[in-house]
């Protein structure tokens, strides 16, 4: 068989399109390969992973000694909640209270009226209810602070929701004052927050 010189110049040109070829594709090989080599890269995230975990596993001892103190601080601070089986003794107990301080002022107060409120469920952002008792009185100014002072300092945990205050008598100087009182109370005895549709 008789190749022309066209036929050479065809196969001359098919081996060097073959060579190019098999170099591109080496090449392209060779640089799809190059991210496999990042064994080391990983290596170094997994050693910054473990100083890390060390880092945390020292300070396990600290943060549960910190959880331990926060515990006891909550479980001491909660032996100021109110403690009853009910929102109603809840309520009483209140009520009682504010009787106390009222007897001990002097003069002594005395209540024209006293309203027992509702108990309000938690918020999101807070685990216990509030129980509500309002009462009204005439007072002059030093009983009154002399009583909210000593509500303060209850060891229970109350605190005034709401105070209102007008004149009674500018001759002898007194208020006519509405207190409402919250208590904290355990979460359980507050109502449960009912659907659209129930009665």
């Amino acid at each position: 068989m008789n190749l022309t010189d066209r036929d050479k110049r065809a196969l001359m040109l098919l081996g060097v399109a073959v060579a190019v070829m098999l170099a591109v594709r080496f090449w392209l090989d060779r640089q799809g390969a190059a991210p496999v080599v990042a064994p080391a890269d990983s290596l170094q995230t997994a050693e910054a992973r473990l100083v890390q975990v060390r880092k945390l596993a020292a300070q396990a001892p600290a943060r549960r000694k910190q959880v331990e103190a926060l515990t006891a601080e909550v479980a001491e601070w909660e032996k100021r909640l109110i403690a009853a089986e009910t929102a109603q003794q809840a309520q009483a107990q209140i009520l009682q209270i504010l009787r106390k301080l009222a007897s001990a002022q002097e003069p002594r107060l005395e209540f024209r009226s006293e309203e027992i409120g509702p108990v309000r469920p938690p918020a999101k952002e807070r685990h216990y209810a509030e129980a509500l008792v309002t009462v009204s009185f005439v007072a002059g100014i030093e009983q009154l602070v002399n009583l909210l002072a000593d509500l303060a300092a209850q060891p229970e945990a109350l605190g005034t929701e709401e105070l209102s205050i007008s004149g009674a008598n500018p001759k002898d100087k007194t208020l006519a004052v509405r207190l409402t009182v919250a208590g904290l109370v355990p979460a359980r005895l507050a109502p449960e927050a009912r659907g659209p549709g129930s009665l």
